[in-house]
């Protein structure tokens, strides 16, 4: 039962595998694609342009690690030996910073991209 359950694991692993892949080369075709409209549109990228390049691509590294974490999680879950889990420990700790440092970063960019007074923070100081 052991050995079915191992292998159902690592076709699902498998395919969590091909989704990463997949979600990152589908963030560089589209990335690619919108750079050169805003080059060729634009005679040039405007900072804002590139940075909301940037963001759209780091959304799909984001989606691309969690599906990398899930198939190590996935292969690690039948019947895991010590040097397994400190493997997927090592592992996680690296993509969950990654993951953190990313979406931080694209929290930042973020007020650039809203409207001029949502990203402004307000002065609550009593007018005399």
């Amino acid at each position: 039962m052991e050995v079915l359950l191992r292998e159902c694991a690592n076709y699902v692993a498998l395919a969590a595998e091909l989704c990463s892949v997949l979600c990152i080369a589908v963030g560089m075709v589209e990335t690619l694609v919108q750079g050169a409209r805003v080059t060729v549109g634009r005679s040039g990228s405007s900072r804002q342009a590139r940075r909301d390049l940037w963001a759209q691509f780091a959304r799909w590294i984001v989606l691309a690690l969690e599906f990398a974490l899930a198939a190590d999680i996935v292969r690690t879950a039948i019947a895991p030996t010590w040097d397994d889990i400190g493997r997927l420990a090592a592992i996680a700790f690296i993509r969950t910073g990654l993951n953190y440092f990313l979406e931080r970063d694209m929290e930042e960019f973020a007020p650039a991209a809203e409207g001029p007074e949502e990203g402004r923070v307000k002065d609550e100081r009593p007018r005399s």
